[in-house]
């Protein structure tokens, strides 16, 4: 099945749709699957609505979901493969032929500037490899216009060339475009040509049932990578948007999918795009990652949000992204858990000093401050002693000083555990920010 040449064909719009990223997914793994080959063509046609940022971003997000192509530009003024790049602006003077052709045998015409393609006025039946057949009247189907007024090709007909002439096997794309597929159909005869098998997969809609537009929530695969997503996680539940490995898992590793995908097995059902559950495989990928897997991704959030000096620690960073790990499912919610480890200056939560800096509140956190200035050892476990110790001679509850010590050096009411906090602070940064917290008392 090495004979296997799949493409995605993208229009530079401003976005990567979560929609073009899963025909995309789909596309790739099914050439992973053959040992075939993935061709990236770039649909820029519309001159008007494409821009080479558009383009760069249709780019980064499938760099970024791992999906590597076999033949296409590579977005840096290289192609990879022989064949490459395709732009189809690049290619109007083969699209030019194609139209010439048609005209010279009566299969196309001229009508009022533009040229149209004789539509067959017969029915046909797609083979659609996810559909089934599916059948089509045409017998009352106006003429089809390839190429407008102002001489430029529709897309209809740049599509089916661009097919034919990159010698594509399989089209694998949204349940929206089955529709053309008899005009397209139509024109590969018309080109005495093999058309390739179709294989048209569900539309996502969001959970209330409509079409998935440009604007809903979790639409842009750009927002996933701003928010500090893991592009493992997204593109595992991309997968499971009208596939699944039959077992009920969820989390499946892109081998073993790459390994069991094939076409048939596509629901024929519209998929529902589910953000929480997007949320819950990130949140399973996360934890089961390691520190130094996630450092890069890490680094990347904390520095864009000016937590994370360029001449950071490695020692002191690790030690706290270790202890921060396992509260958070998003690389995106680290500037909020982190921040206060890499600055002195952090503010104070308002409604956690009226309810934790009273009177006693720093009376405790005095005491606190006092006995761990004492202390010779400032590990986690040395610390959980001190604590209780000081609760249990001052009779009250251990609480009494976890939550203003807590407030006092991370300005917060809640976070990692508090004693591997303070190991992790260490002496001298924990005793100097409660110091500055009992400041407030005067």
């Amino acid at each position: 099945m090495s004979s296997v040449r799949v493409r995605f064909a993208p229009s530079p719009t401003g976005l990567l749709h979560i929609g073009g990223a899963r025909t995309a997914l789909f596309n790739w793994l099914y050439a992973r699957h053959t040992g075939g080959t993935f061709v990236l063509r770039i649909e820029d046609t519309d001159a008007a609505r494409n821009t080479p940022e558009a383009v760069a971003i249709i780019f980064s997000g499938l760099k970024w979901l791992g999906l590597d192509w076999d033949e296409g530009p590579m977005g840096d003024g290289t192609s990879v493969g022989d064949k490459g790049p395709y732009f189809q602006s690049q290619r109007k003077d083969i699209y030019a032929r194609y139209v010439e052709k048609l005209l010279s045998e009566g299969k196309a015409y001229e009508h009022e500037g533009a040229i149209k393609f004789r539509t067959p006025k017969t029915p046909i039946t797609v083979d659609d490899l996810i559909c089934g057949q599916i059948h089509f009247d045409r017998t009352m189907d106006p003429d089809l216009v390839i190429q407008r007024k102002d001489g430029s090709p529709v897309f209809h007909l740049v599509n089916v060339v661009d097919d034919l002439e990159m010698g594509l096997t399989h089209v694998i794309r949204g349940e929206d475009h089955l529709s053309n597929t008899p005009k397209h159909l139509a024109l590969f005869e018309a080109f005495g040509a093999q058309p390739p098998r179709y294989a048209h997969i569900p539309l996502i809609l969001n959970p209330n049932g409509s079409k998935m537009s440009k604007r809903d929530e979790g639409a842009s695969i750009g927002d996933y990578m701003a928010k500090g997503y893991l592009p493992a996680a997204v593109r595992n539940y991309l997968c499971l948007l009208g596939w699944s490995p039959k077992d009920n898992r969820e989390v499946i590793d892109i081998k073993e999918v790459i390994e069991k995908f094939d076409l048939p097995q596509i629901n024929r059902s519209n998929a529902r795009f589910d953000l929480n559950k997007l949320f819950w495989i990130n949140g399973e990928y996360f934890s089961k990652s390691t520190v130094e897997e996630l450092e890069p991704l890490a680094v990347e959030v904390l520095q864009r949000a000016n937590v994370l000096p360029a001449d950071y620690d490695k020692a002191y960073f690790h030690a706290v992204f270790n202890i921060v790990k396992e509260k958070i499912k998003l690389a995106g919610d680290l500037p909020e858990w982190m921040d206060y480890f890499f600055k002195d200056d952090y503010g104070f939560d308002p409604a956690a000093v009226n309810k934790v800096f009273t009177p006693a509140g720093f009376d405790n956190l005095a005491k606190l401050r006092d006995r761990l200035s004492r202390s010779t050892a400032f590990d986690w476990a040395s610390l959980e002693k001190e604590f209780k110790a000081l609760a249990a001679e001052t009779s009250q509850k251990v609480g009494a000083f976890i939550h203003p010590a807590r407030l006092a050096v991370s300005g917060k009411s809640v976070g990692p555990s508090l004693y591997h906090m303070l190991e992790v602070l260490g002496k001298e940064r924990t005793l100097t920010r409660m110091g500055r917290a009992l400041e407030l008392k005067k």
